[in-house]
Formats: C-alpha cells, sequence, structure tokens
C-alpha cells in the first residue's frame, strides 16, 4: 500500500514505551535522535520528522499490563498531540490535498528507509 510501512518488532525483555525509550535514548540511529512524544492519549518514540507528513516512530504494542515486548515501528505524520490538530485542520481546509506527500515522493521513501535501518539497529542492541 502506498506511503505505508509498518515492522514487528519483539524484544527479549518486557518495555514500556518509557522503559524503552530510557534504554535507547542514548544509542545513535540513522534515523536521528530519539525523543518521547505525547501522541493524543498515548506516548510513543519519535525520530525528527522530515516533514509533517514523514516521520520514523515506534509505538507499543497491544499487551495487558503497562510492558511486553511488541512494538511496531513505523512511517506516520509527525507526532505531537499539536500537530495532530494542525495536520487534521489542514487536511480539513484542503480536502485531504495538504497529506498528498505521505503517499509517495522523496520524503515518504526516505523514512521508509529509516524505518528498516531503525529496526535494524534496535535488533543490533539486542533489546
Amino acid at each position: 500500500m502506498l506511503g505505508i510501512k509498518q515492522i514487528k518488532i519483539t524484544t527479549k525483555e518486557n518495555y514500556s514505551i518509557q522503559s524503552l525509550y530510557e534504554r535507547i535514548k542514548d544509542e545513535q540511529f540513522s534515523a536521528g535522535k530519539p525523543e518521547l512524544v505525547k501522541h493524543g492519549f498515548n506516548w510513543l518514540i519519535a525520530f525528527p520528522a522530515v516533514d509533517r507528513n514523514n516521520q520514523c516512530q515506534i509505538i507499543q504494542g497491544w499487551f495487558k499490563g503497562e510492558e511486553g515486548q511488541k512494538f511496531t515501528v513505523l512511517k506516520a505524520e509527525q507526532a505531537g498531540t499539536e500537530n495532530m490538530l494542525k495536520n487534521a485542520a489542514l487536511d480539513s481546509l484542503t480536502n485531504g490535498w495538504s497529506s498528498i506527500s505521505k503517499i509517495g515522493g522523496k520524503n515518504c521513501k526516505l523514512v521508509e528507509k529509516q524505518v528498516e535501518d531503525t529496526v535494524k539497529e534496535l535488533n543490533a542492541l539486542g533489546l
């Protein structure tokens, strides 16, 4: 599917999104320095956005309790509650045309590659 890139990973240890962030925050990633970001009602790990429609992120999988071993590395719109509101407003005003760069183009391909590289880099850490 155009503009969609998601890769599931499984860690050896149990982590919450916050404890995973604490474990990787000082590591070097080709996507840049990770940051813990409030996104709506949830937290996620985000790397520097390429543009408002293309960012490499790590989200927590669905599991019982606060910790688990399932996470997803994905390409998504720029994280942050404020950014969610801005993107929704722009999409509404432009009938979705303001988000066209998330389905293709140079930045879309760059972040898809960042997702693949981030998975490799996380796996190399032996989490």
